[in-house]
């Protein structure tokens, strides 16, 4: 009877400081309160699309030729902070979107979070924006995101740029996926995780290779948690979880016929460069570039780099990066 009564209050306990938790959070993050502290806020925007709002931010003139960055899994626009203005710089019009549900864009809860869904919401995006036609430069979750928009909308994309992108549903077995996908277990633990610091630094190490944890600053977990914080954010967190299903990706990667470039670290651990050769090996204009001394975000790793190979790429013709010596892993001829 004890022991039966210590873990009745265990879970009442458990119980109270998970409402108690929800409870305390914001509804939502307030743009006005947080602006001061956004990076390149003075380039950010808002469209309403499909009856949601969706942040953006916009470097470069319009003139020139579009370039739509897509961030990852509990990303937002802060990865692309360092590439876009130079990107912009390159001769392009580049614009990094913050996915629904994540970063400052609405976080409805009746949105199905999966990746063909952000698809739809991205092409429906560029309608909004006057957009024909765009190189799509996907991160991560991104990665697949732009992928399916290259399938699903190919008329859509002029060229494809896939950074560490998930393909496959491999990252579901690890780290936070694997605990918020857990019906129960996810709603208990989630806004624990989100919001503790010492989680946070954890995961960016083991996204970001050894040699560049110098980039897991007090300000970038300041900018990568702050849009997590809401009560709306914790739904889309656990939603994607839940809806993940990438595996598409990899099945027919043969059939996305645009130039793309593939971009990977070689210390990802979050997506293996094993991915990146399968990619390489089915989509038939693709080329594969691997960074050494680098993780799960070359973007934010070597950012000058990560500008070269993609400008160089979009420029060409052909899709022919600029290599460096000892870079390339393998290349079509």
């Amino acid at each position: 009877m004890k022991k039966r009564n210590l873990a009745l209050g265990a879970v009442g306990a458990i119980g109270g400081l998970v409402a108690w938790k929800m409870l305390t959070r914001a509804g939502d993050v307030s743009w006005d309160d947080i602006v001061h502290k956004i990076h390149h806020a003075e380039n950010s925007h808002f469209v309403v699309v499909d009856g949601v709002r969706v942040h953006y931010q916009e470097f470069g003139h319009v003139s020139q030729p579009k370039m739509i960055l897509v961030h990852g899994y509990t990303a937002s626009t802060y990865v692309w902070g360092a590439v876009a203005p130079k990107l912009a710089g390159e001769g392009f019009h580049v614009i990094a979107i913050d996915l629904l549900g994540f970063g400052y864009s609405d976080k409805p809860a009746w949105f199905e979070y999966s990746i063909a869904s952000q698809a739809r919401v991205l092409e429906q995006f560029m309608n909004r924006l006057g957009i024909g036609r765009a190189t799509l430069v996907g991160s991560s979750y991104g990665g697949a995101v732009a992928a399916t928009v290259a399938l699903d909308y190919p008329e859509r994309v002029e060229k494809l740029v896939l950074v560490g992108a998930v393909c496959n549903d491999e990252a579901k077995t690890n780290g936070i996926l694997r605990f918020v996908s857990m019906s129960g277990v996810g709603e208990i633990l989630s806004p624990f995780l989100i919001d503790s610091r010492r989680f946070l630094k954890s995961r960016m190490r083991r996204t970001i290779a050894p040699s560049n944890h110098h980039l897991i600053t007090e300000e970038r977990l300041d900018a990568v948690s702050r849009p997590l914080r809401a009560k709306n954010a914790h739904n889309s967190v656990l939603t994607s979880a839940r809806n993940w299903n990438a595996s598409r990706i990899e099945a027919d990667a043969h059939l996305i016929n645009q130039p793309t470039l593939l971009i990977w670290g070689e210390n990802d651990t979050i997506i293996p460069i094993h991915n990146a050769q399968r990619l390489y090996d089915s989509i038939v204009h693709s080329r594969l570039v691997v960074l050494k001394d680098c993780g799960h975000v070359p973007q934010e790793e070597n950012p000058e780099r990560f500008v070269e190979l993609v400008s160089s790429f979009v420029k060409d013709k052909k899709g022919k990066p600029k290599i460096e010596e000892g870079e390339e892993l393998r290349m079509e001829t």
